[in-house]
């Protein structure tokens, strides 16, 4: 449909991987595999978390949480990429294209603030443990929960309605596997200025903040455990804290790079790249590192099975 001599596009084409074709059956099957490691792992450690009295904990309440973030986040995504490489249709619906956009933005979101909250959560422990249940109250565990859900939304709806009023034209190819902000920018034939500096002072707010708190909490510990812990808990203290913080490095080193600092030289190719490893790796690795490898977990999954074997 031509109107005022712009084109408006009813749906936009999704190129998605730049893959050969001799190797698509193999990169789909190695997508299908994460996208299903992904979903299992985080699915197991919601149902221990609510099955296991002992895991109802506030860090764990953070957990359960982080991996239904990642669970939808990857789930976003990852249909769309492998029903695309499988049925080769790359068409993708205008509205369907910003639904997608928006909950991109919330579950990326809400990974951004609970990765703050369980810093936290460490830092209270750790430097205040003998005040950490005081502090650290299901009344206020939940309202941070809940906040941040709030945030992420509000935010996320802003984003997709400053978007929509914006006229695509000319061009509605999109030469990524998600509709991404960044890129819808680019087609728009409108202004979007207005869309661009949200961008930069509300990104600032959701991913740059977070980022410096969680380094200012790691910060406060670091010196909080070499004035008063011996060596042997020091060390178990720094492996813990490797831990969540090659998460919180992976993740928003990826998006402050690809989002807060563009540059001309990032070639589509980089892009797509560093966003494969926020929307697909991290939420994969994310429950081996933070909950398969802990011992209060598998404690919690023999458990679990025990009292199945015993009902059987």
């Amino acid at each position: 449909m031509i109107m005022n001599n712009q084109t408006v596009f009813s749906k936009f084409l999704l190129l998605g991987l730049p893959i050969p074709s001799e190797h698509q059956h193999l990169f789909y099957t190695l997508f299908l595999a994460m996208y299903l490691t992904t979903i299992m792992g985080n699915l197991i450690i919601i149902i221990l978390i609510y099955l296991d009295s002992h895991l109802h904990t506030p860090m764990y309440l953070f957990l359960s949480n982080l991996s239904f973030s990642d669970l939808c986040f990857s789930s976003v995504t990852m249909p769309k990429l492998l029903h695309t490489m499988q049925s080769k249709d790359i068409s993708i619906s205008y509205a369907s294209c910003l639904t997608q956009m928006y909950f991109l933005m919330v579950f990326g979101d809400m990974e951004s603030f609970l990765l703050v909250v369980m810093a936290y959560d460490r830092y209270v422990a750790i430097c205040f443990p003998l005040h950490y249940t005081s502090i650290m109250s299901p009344k206020l565990c939940v309202c941070l929960v809940l906040l941040s859900w709030m945030i992420t939304m509000l935010y996320s709806m802003l984003h997709t309605l400053l978007l929509a009023r914006l006229t695509f034209c000319e061009d509605n190819v999109i030469p990524h596997f998600f509709c991404d902000i960044s890129v819808l920018l680019k087609l728009a034939c409108s202004d979007i200025y207005i869309n661009e500096l949200m961008i930069y002072i509300l990104g600032g707010l959701v991913i740059v903040i977070p980022f410096l708190l969680i380094v200012v909490s790691y910060v406060q510990i670091v010196f909080s455990i070499l004035m008063i812990s011996p060596t042997r808990v020091i060390h178990k203290i720094f492996s813990t804290c490797g831990s969540h913080l090659s998460v919180v490095s992976l993740f928003y080193g990826t998006i402050i790079g690809l989002y807060l600092c563009p540059s001309a030289n990032n070639s589509t190719v980089k892009k797509i790249a560093m966003a494969m490893m926020y929307t697909v790796v991290t939420p994969m690795l994310n429950p081996f590192i933070y909950s398969l490898r802990n011992r209060d977990m598998k404690n919690a999954l023999i458990r679990v099975l025990c009292k199945k074997k015993i009902s059987l």
